[in-house]
């Protein structure tokens, strides 16, 4: 079962539409008469906590800006990944969709997926107060507590889940200390939940044209008696064309059986 390579992007898709939400945030800056003088947009990258903290550390001098991290900043990382066994749904359900190939059409298939849950951490850097404020309005009021967002998870399925972000809580820190001359770097970590799937490996299978069913007396001698045998109408269909059924039922008083390998009764 391991070892047969398969890469849905499952959590790559969602790293990247969790980023896509605050991929267009904005500072402005205005003068004492409420102008805006400046607007930036906020730079997002997918980086650890501690890599935006060395940078900070290693230029805190306002002065020496030349190889200095500019702020505002924004970063966020994967902090954790746990099933999640509330949303367990059965393992017999399938996904399928159907494709051509050079011997004709044939199901791509998907068994039911299993629920993870991915936190991410969401990392908030300005030099002010203020600057801070902005970005942190611009992001909660869209998560009371959650926010949906639509992923197309399985692209040769054609997947799509609707998947809820939830904003679990917000921390505060102040990291100013020493002279005035050293850098200020207000931090806001945002931590959040996404509820998504992950599916397995795809598989295949010949579209089936017909179904045969044998039933047998309850005897000590158990002898066939009549034969179910249903087909798609027309019999030309294919598994995404619109059709019917043909059962034909047929009596028996033979004491055959019917051969699978040979196809005839025996």
């Amino acid at each position: 079962m391991f070892g047969k390579y398969f890469y849905n992007e499952s959590m790559r898709k969602m790293t990247v539409a969790f980023g896509q939400l605050f991929n267009s945030i904005q500072v402005k800056r205005v003068d004492s008469s409420g102008n805006v003088v400046q607007s930036i947009k906020v730079p997002l990258a997918y980086a650890p906590k501690e890599k935006f903290l060395t940078r900070l550390d290693q230029q805190p001098n306002l002065d020496n800006r030349e190889f200095a991290i500019t702020l505002p900043r924004m970063g966020f990382e994967i902090t954790g990944i746990a099933y999640d066994g509330s949303r367990k749904l059965t393992r017999v359900q399938k996904y399928k969709t159907v494709k051509a190939d050079a011997a004709g059409k044939i199901l791509n298939y998907n068994y039911t997926p299993v629920p993870y849950n991915i936190s991410y951490s969401l990392y908030v850097f300005t030099a002010t107060a203020e600057s801070g404020l902005q970005i942190i309005e611009q992001i909660l009021p869209f998560f009371q507590p959650d926010y949906t967002v639509s992923i197309k998870q399985v692209p040769e399925l054609n997947i799509v889940r609707d998947v809820p972000i939830i904003l679990n809580g917000i921390t505060y820190e102040d990291s100013y200390d020493g002279s005035y001359t050293n850098r200020r770097a207000v931090i806001y970590t945002l931590t959040f939940t996404a509820k998504t799937y992950l599916y397995g490996p795809a598989s295949t299978q010949k579209v089936i044209k017909e179904v045969q069913s044998d039933l047998f007396t309850d005897t000590p001698v158990s002898k066939r008696e009549t034969r179910i045998v249903i087909t798609p109408n027309p019999t030309s269909a294919d598994a995404d064309d619109d059709f019917g059924f043909t059962t034909t039922i047929t009596d028996f008083n033979d004491a055959k059986n019917y051969n699978p390998t040979t196809d005839t009764d025996e």
